[in-house]
């Protein structure tokens, strides 16, 4: 596993060792659909359900020049010509936490659909070790294969009911990577938040290009929110993104930063114990504006 892996997931457990020793809570009964187990503990007490009153939502099957790849939808129901949000998951998958964040956004209005980005490599709900999910699933998934998919979550959003001239992305750890790639590679997005995406790595086989090396093809304004206390993310990569941005296109100068001072990695994970509510609102407020302000809404 490669030296930026084996970082992230450091960050994800905060102090835990990598041995696989935390597992989620039996708490299916009172959370719902179940969490995924690489993730740890369950935070019963601030895990986040909002209610499905009057939206669509649940599993839909995406085609991938010929693959079918589910994916998790959630919409306002009965309505078209909806604002579309493509939402990114951690490497943990497409588990209750995602699920929940594409209902946030569809009683905020929009259509929020989450693909299953691992699913040729693996499940990563299958996982009850960071280390081995990490080297077994993550770390074979190419950047390239998860471009085609997001394209083609966007092909399908266009013929259900999604309005797709106004297109936004949302990602969380790994996702928030992959939202500042797509970010450079998309020209019809038009506003994309990355929650403590990496910023900088290795070069791989997977991941050529890390987002520093793609500020000057940002293609979107990119709203970043980032911790001052995560370990995985020093905060001189954030200067070196702005100031790659800072030399490149109109949106990549008009991306913003925002760092929370106490919160960690993670922390809008309402599930984990790296949760920190006061940021994870504002950031979440923040989202929320953003899109509007980039005529998402």
């Amino acid at each position: 596993m490669n030296h930026d892996l084996i970082q992230d997931a450091q960050a994800l457990l905060g102090k835990s060792s990598l041995d696989g020793s935390t597992r989620r809570q039996a708490l299916q009964m009172a959370l719902g659909v179940g969490y995924a187990a690489a993730a740890g503990t369950v935070m019963a007490q601030t895990a986040i359900k909002t209610p499905s009153t009057g939206l669509v939502t649940g599993e839909v099957t995406i085609d991938v020049n010929g693959f079918k790849m589910p994916a998790f939808r959630s919409a306002p129901a009965g309505k078209t010509n909806l604002p579309v949000v493509l939402v990114i998951s951690e490497i943990f998958g497409v588990h209750e936490y995602i699920a929940d964040v594409t209902r946030r956004l569809a009683q905020a209005g929009y259509m929020a659909i989450a693909p299953e980005l691992f699913v040729r490599q693996g499940d990563p709900s299958e996982y009850g070790e960071l280390a081995k999910l990490q080297s077994e699933i993550i770390a074979k998934v190419p950047d390239a294969q998860v471009m085609g998919d997001l394209d083609a979550t966007v092909v399908w959003a266009a013929a259900n009911g999604g309005n797709t001239d106004k297109l936004a992305i949302t990602g969380f750890c790994w996702g928030g990577r992959i939202t500042w790639l797509y970010a450079a590679h998309q020209p019809k997005l038009k506003a994309a938040v990355a929650w403590y995406g990496r910023l900088v790595g290795s070069a791989t086989p997977q991941t050529p290009q890390h987002p520093v090396a793609l500020a000057a093809q940002i293609k979107a304004p990119v709203l970043g929110l980032y911790g001052a206390a995560d370990t995985g993310i020093p905060l001189d990569t954030l200067d070196k993104m702005k100031a790659e941005l800072a030399k490149g296109t109109a949106a990549g100068k008009a991306s913003e930063f925002v760092v929370y001072p106490e919160a960690p990695h993670a922390f809008h994970a309402d599930y984990r114990p790296s949760y920190r509510q006061a940021a994870a609102e504002d950031g979440w407020q923040r989202l929320l504006t953003w899109l509007k302000r980039q005529g998402v809404a």
